[in-house]
């Protein structure tokens, strides 16, 4: 890695630290920070935080960060040459650009971000799923959907760098090297983007003119704003404007207390895979566990029979799939089903018929449904599951338990169930869990009550 300059002195001879070379910074860039908050190391709940230093009433405005300070494929000393070569960087991803420029800009001892990119020197404070080993990951994780996810990413980052950035960068050798800006440093780097980046939402205006749905925008680096942490409860929220970006106060936020931003309605799956962190599961108002759309085909199989059942939800399952893609799933959060328009359609199909089954076929679909949307999801909610027809009850049941199975090794979904309830019962056994067995029961726990809960509702 290249050499970094050295850090500013203040008045006794004495270093800056990160933190303060950082704040100075942003004084020099025109982001403008309240009097009423702090950013600490203390006192909060990671490495970085902001806490209130007096009372704050909803409405009022935290910090404001004009775009110029903002890092994106936009900004970055090496932003021509990213735009003119565009048309060679595309990826499945989107963040090749990105990516281009903070390699270029973390590795430079002359890099206007420097004092913000120097918050994170080794990337160490990261640990996403990514860095853990593959039998970790196995070990604490199964059944929840995380290492798989995992295994997909390291695939596409390998993939991309070999095939899209490692070519860009040997035909521009006095902007990157491969010896310094390796595979390692481009996958911390896309951890560090995945944990820290914000986009922009999408403009609604034209909507009516607008035929296709455009791409996301693009992800940006927003210094100061990714030093706030999340939380699903939080108390201040960023908001977009022309020309500046601000994180306001959503709910009052007393002296002492730390400010939270939240990045979205976000399971603690999803939060430790992509930012490596978890909330306590109990207090993840958004945790959600997915349910295979084949396990619900193989609950309808195991209800089978005869012969004929048997061919009769092959029949189910094979119109079903020309409806919906055979590897996706149904989500259930704490209130119940948040896919009940797919999961209302699953039911109905292996649940017709066959004189019903075959009608749809000839007809190519439903001619009409007669239930809107607003019925199908006060019947999917808790309040609504127990009042299922018993035919659909059963195959929710069965799949939650085929589902809750998958976490264990053999074992009925009781006894999968009882051995993290008994681990989150024990306060000396937690105690002595490290960080990554702590986040890792989170996601277990949180999704497996949920399965659990739905069998309960579901039950005969």
């Amino acid at each position: 890695m290249a050499a970094r300059a050295k850090r500013a002195k203040v008045e006794d001879g004495s270093e800056l630290s990160p933190l303060q070379s950082f704040l100075q910074w942003c004084d020099g860039v025109g982001l403008e920070l309240s009097s009423k908050v702090c950013v600490s190391k203390e006192g909060i709940v990671a490495e970085y935080g902001m806490l209130a230093k007096d009372d704050i009433e909803e409405g009022e405005v935290l910090f404001t960060i004009p775009r110029s300070a903002l890092l994106h494929q936009g900004t970055t000393k090496v932003s021509t040459l990213l735009e003119k070569e565009q048309s060679s960087l595309q990826s499945s991803s989107g963040w090749v650009p990105l990516l281009l420029a903070l390699l270029y800009e973390y590795t430079s001892s002359q890099s206007h971000w420097k004092a913000y990119l120097s918050l994170w020197t080794d990337f160490k404070t990261l640990d996403h799923p990514m860095f853990w080993s593959k039998e970790e990951r196995g070990r604490l994780l199964k059944g929840t959907g995380v290492p798989e996810a995992v295994d997909r990413d390291l695939a596409n980052i390998q993939r991309e760098y070999t095939d899209v950035v490692l070519p860009f960068m040997t035909r521009h050798p006095d902007l990157w090297n491969p010896g310094t800006h390796t595979l390692d440093l481009y996958t911390q780097l896309v951890a560090f983007v995945m944990a820290y980046s914000f986009q922009e939402p999408q403009d609604e205006e034209d909507e009516e003119e607008e035929e296709e749905e455009k791409p996301p925008n693009p992800p940006m680096m927003v210094p100061m704003a990714d030093m706030l942490n999340h939380v699903s409860n939080h108390n201040a929220n960023l908001e977009f404007t022309q020309d500046s970006l601000k994180m306001v106060c959503v709910r009052p936020i007393h002296k002492g207390q730390e400010v939270f931003n939240t990045y979205g309605q976000i399971a603690n799956w999803q939060l430790l895979h992509m930012y490596g962190f978890t909330e306590p599961c109990s207090s993840n108002s958004n945790d959600t566990a997915d349910i295979p759309v084949a396990n619900l085909y193989e609950a309808a199989a195991r209800g089978a029979q005869s012969d004929l059942d048997r061919q009769l939800v092959e029949e189910q399952w094979e119109v079903l799939c020309q409806i919906m893609e055979e590897k996706a799933a149904f989500v259930f959060g704490k209130q119940g089903c948040l896919t009940d328009t797919e999961l209302h359609t699953a039911l109905k199909v292996l649940c017709m018929s066959k004189e019903e089954l075959s009608e749809f076929k000839d007809n190519e679909g439903w001619e009409e449904d007669d239930e809107d949307d607003e019925k199908i999801s006060l019947a999917l909610s808790n309040e609504g599951l127990p009042k299922l027809k018993a035919s659909w009850k059963r195959l929710i049941y069965e799949a939650a338990c085929l589902t809750l199975r998958s976490y264990g090794d053999g074992e009925d979904e009781e006894k999968v169930m009882d051995v993290d309830r008994a681990l989150m019962e024990d306060k000396a056994a937690l105690m002595g869990l490290s960080c990554r067995q702590w986040k890792a029961l989170q996601v277990r726990y949180g999704q497996k009550s949920i399965l659990h809960g739905l069998m309960e509702l579901t039950k005969s």
